[in-house]
């Protein structure tokens, strides 16, 4: 069931709980408002436009609708939500940091893009070590020496 933004939001404080305690200890926490409707397949702009507005209104320091992907989709969020920044949520076929930027994007997240990548790696030499008995995957990995370097 889906509540409209009146029964969402009547039961709030004037002032959200979150946005008090991170204002309260100075934290610098980032309190992120979060619409999901596009990746639960609801793509109602409207609705997404609405709840990022309440975040805002709430005390959101920033606002996010994964799941959005067009450069009209996009560009409608930012503009609605401004001057809020917009993350968003790219994947491979996702626009570039330029166009995102150009869009009014001004945060990015990868989701789990860097870890797949990863596994994808990882999957591949196991897989040739468990198929072939061989180890030549492994030489695609990142220099030892170069991550020592950077963990240092």
């Amino acid at each position: 069931m889906r509540r409209t933004r009146s029964a969402s939001t009547s039961r709030a404080p004037s002032r959200p709980v979150a946005r008090q305690a991170i204002d309260a200890d100075n934290s610098g926490v980032l309190l992120t408002g979060r619409c999901e409707a596009f990746l639960r397949g609801v793509k109602d702009m409207k609705l997404v436009i609405d709840r990022l507005t309440a975040y805002a209104e709430a005390g959101a320091d920033c606002l996010y609708a994964p799941g959005i992907a067009t450069p009209e989709e996009i560009s409608t969020v930012v503009k609605a939500v401004a001057p809020r920044p917009v993350n968003l949520l790219v994947g491979a076929a996702g626009p570039s940091l330029k166009i995102a930027g150009d869009l009014g994007v001004r945060r990015i997240s990868v989701g789990g893009g860097l870890a797949r990548t990863a596994w994808t790696g990882f999957m591949k030499a196991s897989k040739e070590m468990a198929e072939q008995g061989t180890f030549t995957e492994i030489a695609n990995g990142y220099p030892g020496g170069e991550l020592n370097k950077m963990f240092s």
